[in-house]
């Protein structure tokens, strides 16, 4: 048992002897390089903390746009409608020449729509209506009752825009009822095209800035064409009646040339007795009268 015991006693001494041997060979941590390295983390965990405020600032301050232009939407009709008429505004001015629009005049019926597109008749000026019944729009939700209600607010107000806009022999056969909001143009297209096909049925175009956007190109570029081919016809009418000019100032040339070829020939006439009569003359000067 005394010798079992020694031999443990022997082997934990070797066990310690080998830990003291590895621990000796360790190299010897260099606080000084641990201190610059926690100084260099700080560092940077100050900057990102300093970035993190700066977003949390800015995200802040997107989140009061975002609330005052719910505000805007959501609020009282006279600010939504300004804020549309805003936008549709920005929109005309900067695609369409200054005498091609206007905004806010008196047709001859006395409405005034917000924005006319001038356009030769046919097919006439076209009316661009910014508002929108956005109430129902917002209290609509899942709830069935307030869907119909949305819609029929819809259809209503596209009924007043073909009633008030769309004036035979005045204005064009179509107006456009524009949308501010991209995303709730798009969910009348998914979710209610019934709206789509009556507007369409009352010839009133539902547009938002983007489809807005390209249509007014297109407006533009063929208005510039029925500019080029006004001056293209009137030069050409210029260029008939110079024709017609140089139509009669030929015929005068000729008359006057005419005139010319006929005084010379009367001219030679002239010359011609003028020649018969001279030597007639002097023979009658020689003659003897017998006057001696």
């Amino acid at each position: 048992m005394t010798t079992y015991i020694l031999i443990i006693c022997v082997m934990l001494a070797a066990i310690i002897l080998m830990q003291i041997a590895i621990l000796a060979r360790r190299p010897v941590f260099d606080m000084s390089g641990l201190r610059e390295d926690n100084a260099r983390l700080r560092e940077r965990l100050a900057e990102r903390l300093g970035a993190l405020s700066q977003n949390a600032a800015e995200l802040k301050n997107i989140s009061a746009d975002i609330a005052n232009f719910k505000n805007i939407l959501m609020g009282n009709k006279q600010a939504r409608g300004t804020f549309g008429e805003r936008q549709l505004e920005d929109l005309v001015a900067d695609i369409m020449p200054p005498d091609a629009y206007a905004f806010q005049c008196v047709l001859e019926t006395g409405v005034r729509p917000d924005c006319i597109i001038r356009l030769p008749y046919p097919p006439g000026d076209m009316v661009i209506d910014s508002k929108f019944p956005l109430e129902s729009f917002s209290r609509m939700g899942a709830d069935d009752m307030y869907r119909k209600q949305f819609e029929l607010d819809v259809r209503k107000h596209i009924d007043a825009i073909a009633e008030k806009y769309i004036i035979p022999g005045r204005t064009a056969e179509s107006a456009m009822m524009f949308i501010a909001s991209e995303s709730i143009f798009e969910t009348i297209h998914r979710e209610f095209p019934s709206i789509i096909e009556y507007a369409a049925r009352r010839k009133v175009f539902i547009v938002s800035p983007s489809t807005l956007w390209a249509t007014l190109n297109t407006i533009r570029a063929v208005l510039s064409d029925i500019k080029i081919k006004r001056v293209a016809n009137k030069i050409k009418r210029e260029l008939d009646l110079l024709l017609t000019d140089l139509g009669r100032l030929d015929a005068r040339a000729k008359n006057v040339q005419q005139h010319f070829a006929q005084a010379a020939s009367d001219i030679e006439q002239l010359q011609t007795s003028i020649n018969k009569i001279t030597p007639r003359a002097t023979n009658l000067r020689d003659m003897d009268f017998g006057e001696d």
